[in-house]
């Protein structure tokens, strides 16, 4: 009996583990968000040179994460919610990695940027990057909280980021059309918005992930106008 409330004890380090583990990568996607914006409104080579540097921190995460998975599905065959849980943790560190691959190209494109006069005034970028890092903050949280209704919030919150990119969009479309030389300033502006735009998706997946973590109900394929069963009609 003790050698089985011994094995119990290590399992459940184990998973606190992989938690704690994914929470210190969250974060560290999170700093990449603001510092990249950052870099972006101060025209901060420095930042954007040291945010690039950053990703590889999460790059080694993310293998270590990958690791620590594999490990304990070997060693313990995990089932129902254990199970859930450490297969979502496989499909969270990907889509967290890749938003810190985005946040890697907001920095290029503020380097290539930052070699020419300040095409206008940011007001609409830094909208989008405060709303993708608040909705990964928030999908952390619900994570950890294991709340699928503050989960299902989130994904409403994708339509902000969507509107927003739509209407950066237009306003650099119209630089371009009134002047040919605003063309390469405009074409990467419209590139950190469209990072920004994807950022906003891959957070959408997590929080589709922590919906079925916690209820077992799989909406990816539910259209992003319609709301998912189980919360408010927004009316």
């Amino acid at each position: 009996m003790f050698g089985r409330e011994h094995t119990d004890r290590e399992y459940e380090h184990e998973l606190r583990q992989l938690r704690e583990q994914l929470l210190v990568m969250g974060s560290r996607v999170e700093s990449i968000i603001g510092e990249s914006i950052k870099a972006l409104m101060e025209r901060d080579t420095v930042v954007a040179e040291r945010t690039i540097a950053a990703d590889k921190v999460v790059d080694r995460m993310e293998v270590e994460l990958d690791g620590l998975c594999l490990q304990i599905l070997a060693r313990r065959q995990p089932v129902a919610s254990d199970l859930r849980f450490i297969t979502l943790v496989l499909k969270v560190v990907t889509d967290l990695e890749r938003i810190a691959d985005l946040g890697v190209n907001i920095c290029e494109r503020v380097l290539e940027l930052n070699a020419e006069p300040q095409l206008k005034p940011y007001v609409d970028l830094p909208h989008m990057g405060r709303e993708v890092q608040s909705m990964l903050r928030e999908v952390l949280d619900a994570f950890v909280a294991k709340d699928a209704e503050r989960a299902r919030k989130i994904i409403e919150k994708d339509v902000v980021v969507d509107a927003l990119y739509g209407q950066v969009f237009r306003e650099l479309l119209t630089f371009m059309m009134e002047d040919a030389h605003n063309v390469y300033r405009a074409t990467r502006l419209q590139s950190i918005a469209k990072y920004l735009e994807r950022m906003a998706d891959h957070t959408t997946n997590l929080a589709e992930m922590v919906i079925f973590m916690v209820d077992g109900q799989d909406v990816r394929h539910l259209s992003s106008r319609e709301t998912p069963a189980g919360s408010n009609d927004g009316n």
